[in-house]
């Protein structure tokens, strides 16, 4: 319980936690970066790790000049597509062995049929428009290359998505982050951006349980 508890808290107070990094490792902060971002679209495993919120507080230091925002934009968006792409192979090559017909202890199989569902819906775009949506945007390059999705096809939209994702919330943590609010309150900031991230996924839920009513 305690590691969940530390965890949360790191998740949650990320301003004060991104600063003591930067403080003790210097720049190795942005490979520290990079592998978290890498991990958590790469890994079925880890669609916990944080995503949009910290994006936007790698922006928010940039724009304080305590990273450099080339670096940051160049290597997370390296770290996105990166883990996608392996993301993709993991579920063309392991896939199917991984998933039966129920859960494994780590591994929820409703996640992958919610995937599995709104890529159905979406088709190929599904693949930029996960970028945005946590849990999501970690089954979604795993459900492509399950589903054998061509690799070109997937490569092209992956790119994109990979793009839009990091520019977009890493350049809204530059440009807003220094807004007296916003940097007055980033804890609450964070919170704010983690629970909007959820809403589709709050939506669909409920979508379902009203009419299973």
């Amino acid at each position: 319980m305690g590691i969940i508890e530390n965890f949360i808290n790191f998740i949650l107070h990320f301003d004060q936690s991104l600063g003591l990094i930067i403080q003790q490792f210097g720049p190795l902060t942005y490979l520290i970066l990079f592998i978290i971002i890498f991990t958590e679209t790469g890994f079925v495993l880890t669609p916990f790790f944080p995503g949009d919120s910290l994006l936007f507080i790698c922006g928010t230091f940039a724009s304080n000049e305590l990273l450099k925002i080339e670096w940051i934009l160049a290597l997370l968006t390296l770290a996105a597509i990166g883990g996608d792409t392996v993301n993709y192979w993991l579920g063309h090559f392991v896939g199917p062995k991984i998933f039966k017909e129920k859960s494994t202890r780590f591994l929820k199989k409703e996640y992958l049929d919610m995937a599995h569902k709104f890529y159905e819906k979406h088709g190929g775009k599904t693949i930029i428009l996960a970028r945005f949506i946590p849990i999501i945007r970690t089954f979604a390059p795993f459900v492509a290359g399950m589903g054998r999705m061509k690799y070109g096809h997937f490569l092209v939209y992956n790119i994109v998505g990979g793009v839009a994702w990091v520019f977009i919330f890493v350049l809204a943590g530059y440009y807003f982050g220094s807004i007296p609010i916003v940097k007055e309150n980033l804890s609450l900031t964070i919170i704010l951006i983690i629970f909007v991230s959820f809403l589709p996924i709050l939506f669909k839920f409920l979508t379902g349980f009203r009419k299973k009513m």
